[in-house]
């Protein structure tokens, strides 16, 4: 193909004899769609600019929030793909919906992020963890990693408290929030950082 100065291994043809695992497979275009089926259903993949056909047998692991049914109903989404990827078919509930499993992700996440950070471990107390398991948590288990992240951040001591979360887990603005609102003035930033690097 125009530019090409060496031959390129893709995706399928790298998985060859494993598992590739393929995200938000519902936001696929047609025309990948397409390619996709063809791989799924005849294991045969061609490099760009070649004519010649390689054979692979690769495991897919596909995933995506999106109602692939629905798409399908909807048009956006190839019926045959759809029947193709639905061998086995595994649905994890979103966090909201696992109120017991909240307060486990959140230590592991807290517990990583202060060995990352290279501070003392931080601990949730019984006031935080009640505004935790509140809170539906659109964003899911990405949206707890991140305010753990920001808890081990702004932590004024080892024990958390609501005051550590983002305004929207504890319900109150669903705007930005600087790290410096959480009693902090800016005079006492190069103080913190201090603390944290020590800590």
């Amino acid at each position: 193909f125009t530019g090409a100065t060496r031959d390129r291994v893709g995706r399928f043809e790298e998985a060859d004899g494993g598992t590739l695992f393929l995200d938000e497979v519902g936001e696929m275009s047609e025309a990948m769609q397409s390619r996709l089926l063809r791989v799924l259903q005849e294991g045969e993949i061609r490099r760009v600019g070649s004519n010649e056909i390689l054979k692979v047998d690769v495991r897919v692991i596909a995933a995506t929030n999106a109602d692939l049914a629905e798409r399908v109903r909807l048009g956006k989404f190839r019926e045959d793909l759809f029947y193709r990827l639905q061998v086995v078919s595994l649905e994890l509930p979103p966090l909201r919906a696992r109120a017991g499993d909240v307060r486990l992700l959140a230590e592991a996440f807290l517990e990583q992020e202060a060995a990352d950070c290279g501070r003392l471990p931080r601990v949730l107390g019984e006031a935080v963890l009640a505004v935790l398991e509140a809170y539906p948590w659109p964003g899911n288990v990405r949206e707890l990693r991140n305010a753990m992240e920001r808890a081990v951040i702004v932590a004024r001591g080892p024990m958390l408290g609501p005051e550590t979360m983002p305004p929207t887990v504890r319900g109150g603005a669903t705007g930005y929030e600087p790290v410096l609102l959480v009693g902090m003035t800016v005079e006492d930033l190069a103080e913190k950082v201090a603390e944290n690097t020590a800590n």
